[in-house]
């Protein structure tokens, strides 16, 4: 590391530390499609995929539905089902977008 003569970083450094600490900032804050197929595929009724992606309307929206279903003899629960089924085909992209906007949260900081 390069110090000035009163021990601070340079100028180059402190950039390089900085990078560095974003990408790990990014790794740990990442969503990971896997997770959140595992989250779809037993818990796809809580909605707790689409809590972990980051959508709390969408999550809260199938929690409710899935409560519904109780009320409602599981009427409720056919659109529930069709919306988890359309799900499986969304989570790569919901998850790219989540992690492309972690990236630049992290990159611009």
């Amino acid at each position: 590391m390069f110090k000035d003569n009163k021990g601070k970083l340079m100028g180059d450094e402190r950039a390089v530390l900085a990078s560095a600490r974003a990408q790990m900032m990014y790794d740990a804050n990442r969503k990971s499609p896997g997770v959140a197929y595992l989250l779809c595929i037993f818990f796809g009724g809580f909605g707790a995929h689409r809590f972990y992606l980051g959508s709390k309307l969408g999550g809260g929206l199938q929690l409710g539905l899935w409560l519904l279903g109780w009320v409602t003899l599981f009427i409720a629960w056919i659109p529930l089902g069709i919306w988890i089924i359309i799900d499986l085909f969304l989570i790569p992209g919901i998850a790219r977008e989540k992690n492309m906007a972690l990236a630049d949260h992290f990159a611009f900081d």
